[in-house]
């Protein structure tokens, strides 16, 4: 199987700090990052924005500009979903790697991730996703687990796909099990349904047509 390390790339060179704005906005137009890693004496410093270089004086170097490098990057150690989180609170498409002792490795790129995404059997499997909501000070993955494989379900992943200072939405994909059974348990431990679902939606509306029939034999 492949690992997320194998997507480390060193197709081009990290930048140094001692080149010319120049020579970095030049670099820019031949490719299509938002970022690049910049070294001073092999040692990574941040990463220099595209647009950011743009605006520098081009007779000036990278050095001139420290203040204006942003510092992510990821580990080797990293999983996958540890790398996009990477991604999306830095709007980059690329990301350098680390080692744990803080040597440069290279870089990964957006598309090779989204890629490796696309082969975990989250996406891969066949099955079902449901889509739940709790108060932040509620929820429990080992819970959402339980609810899952206590309705002979096989869960093939989930994670917080939203959060807010006060709840949690969490996507989960299912093999296996009745989905009506498991997301009426969902229901009885207080999660909320944020996902629409076929069956559930039939279950809702024989329920309400039954209200309404109560409601009129009571008349």
């Amino acid at each position: 199987m492949t690992e997320i390390t194998d997507y480390i790339n060193n197709d081009d060179k990290a930048l140094k700090s001692q080149d010319t704005i120049e020579s970095v906005q030049d670099f820019f137009i031949d490719v299509s990052y938002s970022h690049f890693a910049v070294l001073d004496e092999e040692v990574y410093i941040g990463s220099i924005a595209a647009d950011d270089v743009e605006t520098f004086d081009t007779d000036k170097k990278i050095a001139d500009y420290k203040y204006a490098l942003e510092g992510f990057f990821a580990r080797k150690s990293m999983i996958w979903l540890d790398v996009l989180e990477v991604f999306a609170k830095n709007h980059t498409n690329i990301v350098p790697v680390l080692d744990d002792n803080n040597s440069y490795l290279g870089y990964y790129e957006l598309e090779d991730i989204v890629k490796f995404f696309h082969e975990t059997p989250f996406l891969k499997e066949q099955g079902g996703i449901i889509v739940v909501k709790k108060s932040i000070l509620d929820y429990s993955m080992s819970q959402i687990t339980q609810i899952v494989e206590s309705n002979n379900g096989k869960l093939l992943g989930l994670f917080v796909s939203d959060a807010t200072v006060d709840s949690v939405e969490i996507t989960i994909k299912i093999a296996l099990g009745s989905m009506n059974e498991i997301i009426q348990t969902f229901r009885r431990y207080n999660y909320e349904i944020i996902s629409d679902h076929n069956d559930d939606n039939y279950l809702k509306s024989l329920k309400e047509r039954s209200d309404y029939l109560d409601k009129y034999l009571n008349i």
